[in-house]
């Protein structure tokens, strides 16, 4: 994903450099913020055990922190629903940019190709899923690519939290949960490779479509006694097609599976680990 996106990204960025701002903005801002409401969290849960156990003469001053801090608390998650409706609007408007621009770019393409290209089965192929993926594939690159930074920002904020408590903390979490993104990361090269090697299966399945559902064929196909010799084929095209599918995705899902196991006892491993730490009273309880 990462080889390709920078062309995306170069292609969204001269469709509209506002639009392209505001989104690198938002994800920035949405991927920090759910940190900020963690630290937050933890100094409100400190504030009370304090204001509880304050003097009654003091405890109102106390009291009206711990309200100050949900405030603020509910002002940043204010802010991230906000960012969130912010990216949906600015891929919304990218979108319909993106496609018409790229879409103007394959029809002008398509103006100087000779015939012998356009008989170039390979060739038709790659147009095709041009003209058809044209207003979603690269926007959907840069939404993902956008995405994997959201998480990285957000990775590296709860990060910088939990360093505090202790660096080996991040690191363990960290490894632990290689082995499901590197499992992740090659059955989706694996989906699209697969997605790009069966392309003449598919257009073969939009034209069988094509000869039984269409009004100016029915009449040869008819006449001939084609029908059931279409649609056996059309059939047989599908469950090659699901076959593979099927395997790829059982194989996927099983895999992410064990490895997700994985990471989740690292995770609640860690987690005993800190609350052993706060109990010893080496933490606080919000931390």
């Amino acid at each position: 994903m990462l080889l390709y996106s920078h062309r995306a990204i170069n292609l969204v960025w001269t469709t509209s450099r506002s639009l392209s701002i505001a989104l690198g903005l938002l994800t920035v801002l949405a991927g920090a913020a759910p940190a900020a409401v963690a630290y937050v969290g933890a100094l409100i849960v400190d504030a009370v055990i304090a204001a509880a156990q304050t003097a009654p003469a003091d405890r109102p001053d106390a009291t009206w922190h711990a309200l100050m801090l949900v405030g603020v608390e509910g002002l940043i998650v204010a802010v991230i629903a906000g960012a969130q409706r912010g990216i949906s609007l600015c891929e919304s408007l990218l979108r319909a940019q993106l496609g018409q621009r790229v879409n103007v770019m394959i029809l002008k393409k398509a103006l100087t190709l000779s015939l012998e290209q356009f008989e170039d089965s390979e060739f038709y192929d790659k147009l095709t899923r041009a003209r058809r993926e044209a207003s979603s594939r690269p926007l959907s690159l840069v939404i993902r690519t956008f995405g994997v930074a959201q998480n990285a920002v957000s990775l590296a904020s709860y990060a910088a939290l939990l360093v505090q408590f202790s660096p080996w903390a991040v690191l363990v979490l960290v490894l632990a949960g290689l082995p499901a993104f590197i499992a992740e990361a090659k059955f989706s090269g694996d989906a699209f490779r697969l997605f790009l090697w069966r392309s003449p299966e598919t257009r073969m399945q939009l034209y069988l479509e094509t000869l039984l559902a269409r009004e100016d064929h029915a009449k040869e196909v008819k006449l001939f006694g084609l029908g059931p010799l279409l649609l056996d084929r059309y059939r047989r095209i599908f469950h090659t097609l699901y076959g593979e599918d099927r395997d790829l995705t059982i194989r996927r899902d099983t895999w992410g599976f064990f490895l997700g196991l994985i990471a989740t006892a690292t995770l609640y491993g860690a987690y005993a680990w800190i609350a052993l730490a706060a109990i010893a009273g080496r933490i606080t309880l919000g931390q």
